[in-house]
C-alpha cells in the first residue's frame, strides 16, 4: 500500500494519546483528525494534547465534522463505566458511514459471536454490511495474551487437556477509587459485595477470549464457570486511590473456565494485588504485570510475558502501548480487510509496519 491511510484518532486518554504519537511516525498513515469529549480541549492541537510536538490538527468534539474528513479508519480508545452503552451508537454511525473502525473500548467484543448483547451486534453486522466496513477490537489482555499468543503458542501442540491465560499484576498506580473499591473491592471487608461478584459478572466479562480461543482450537464450550477469591492485606497500604486499611481486601483472584467435553479446558485468571506481599501463596511476579500462558499437553509448554523494561518496571505504561498497537497496527489489515465484524482469528499477525 503505498498512499496514506487516513486515520481518526478518537479520545486523547492514556491509549489514544499513544496511538496519536504512533500514527504520527508512520509514513503509511495519516492523522486526520481526533476526537476529544471535554469542550476545553475542543480547538487545541491532537499533537500537544497527546504530549508531543504540534501535529497541525485541531481536535474537535463535532462527530460529523470527522466523518465528513472521510477517513479510512478510526482508532477508538475512549473509556469510562458506560464503555458499550456510550461506544456502541458511535461504532454504529462510524461504520454506516463507510469507515472502518478499530477499537480498545469495548472489550467484550474481541469475539463478536459470543457478545452479550446480541441486539447490538446484530445492528453492529448491519451497519458494517450498509458501509461495507469492517470492525476491529483487541488490547492485551483480553486482546493478545488470551488470543493470539495462546493460539500460536499452541501450534505447537499434539493434545492439550488444559489451556490456562493470566494477567498476573501489581494494581497499585491505579487511580481510579470506585472501580478498584466497588467495582473490584479493594480496601473493602471480605462481606462487602464488589460488581465482581454480581452473580454471571465473571462468566460475562471472560467469555469472548474463552470462546475466541475454543473457535481457534476447534473445539466448543459447553458451559463457562466463574469464581472470585479475595485476600485481606494484614498492613495499611498506600496506593493510588487512598489507603487500604489493614483486615481489607489487597487481593483479588477471578477465575472464568471453559469446559469443553465435560471437563475444565480452557481457564482465564486474572490475579491482581496491591502489594507483592499479599497472598503470598497465590502465583506472583517479580514484574508489575505478567501475561502466561500454561499448556497442560503434550507437549507442556509454559510463556511468560512482562512488560516495561527488563526490571518490569513501567509496566502500566507498557500495557497502554501495547493495547494501543494491538488495534494501530492493525489499521492496515482492518482497511483490506473484508466488511463485517473481525476477531483475531479473521486477521493475520498484524505485524508493526514501520517499526524500525
Amino acid at each position: 500500500m503505498n498512499r496514506k491511510i487516513r486515520v481518526v484518532v478518537w479520545s486523547t486518554g492514556g491509549v489514544g494519546s499513544i496511538a496519536i504519537d504512533a500514527i504520527r511516525r508512520r509514513p503509511d498513515m495519516e492523522l486526520v483528525g481526533v476526537w476529544v469529549h471535554s469542550a476545553k480541549k475542543a480547538g487545541r492541537d491532537a499533537g500537544e494534547l497527546a504530549g508531543g510536538a504540534a501535529l497541525g490538527v485541531a481536535a474537535t468534539g463535532d462527530a460529523d465534522a470527522l466523518i465528513q474528513l472521510r477517513p479510512e479508519c478510526v482508532v477508538y480508545a475512549a473509556s469510562g463505566p458506560d464503555r458499550d452503552a456510550a461506544a456502541v451508537p458511535d461504532y454504529l454511525r462510524l461504520l454506516e458511514a463507510g469507515i472502518n473502525v478499530v477499537s480498545t473500548s469495548t472489550t467484550s467484543l474481541v469475539y463478536p459471536p459470543s457478545y452479550f448483547h446480541p441486539e447490538w451486534r446484530e445492528q453492529l453486522q448491519a451497519a458494517a454490511k450498509a458501509g461495507a466496513a469492517s470492525f476491529y477490537v483487541s488490547g492485551v489482555f483480553p486482546g493478545f495474551g488470551s488470543d493470539q499468543l495462546a493460539l500460536m503458542l499452541a501450534t505447537q501442540s499434539k493434545s492439550i487437556r488444559t489451556l490456562t491465560v493470566r494477567e498476573i499484576a501489581l494494581n497499585d498506580h491505579y487511580p481510579v477509587a470506585d472501580v478498584m473499591m466497588d467495582g473490584m473491592g479493594f480496601g473493602r471487608p471480605l462481606d462487602f459485595e464488589p460488581m465482581l461478584s454480581t452473580p454471571g459478572f465473571i462468566e460475562m466479562a471472560w467469555s469472548a477470549p474463552i470462546h475466541l480461543m475454543a473457535q481457534g482450537l476447534g473445539a466448543q464450550v459447553q458451559e463457562i464457570c466463574g469464581s472470585l477469591d479475595r485476600r485481606v492485606t494484614h498492613r495499611d497500604i498506600e496506593v493510588a486511590f487512598g489507603t487500604i486499611a489493614a483486615g481489607t481486601c489487597g487481593a483479588v483472584c477471578t477465575r472464568a473456565v471453559g469446559v469443553v467435553d465435560g471437563r475444565e479446558a480452557i481457564v482465564v485468571e486474572h490475579i491482581i494485588r496491591m502489594a507483592r506481599d499479599v497472598a503470598p501463596d497465590w502465583l506472583a511476579s517479580d514484574c508489575d504485570a505478567t501475561y502466561r500462558v500454561d499448556i497442560d499437553g503434550d507437549p507442556d509448554i509454559h510463556c511468560a510475558m512482562t512488560l516495561g523494561d527488563a526490571a518490569g518496571h513501567g509496566a502500566g505504561r507498557g500495557a497502554m502501548a501495547a493495547t494501543a498497537m494491538r488495534v494501530v497496527n492493525a489499521v492496515p489489515y482492518v482497511v483490506d480487510a473484508a466488511p463485517g465484524l473481525l476477531s483475531s482469528l479473521d486477521l493475520p499477525i498484524t505485524l508493526p509496519r514501520h517499526a524500525f
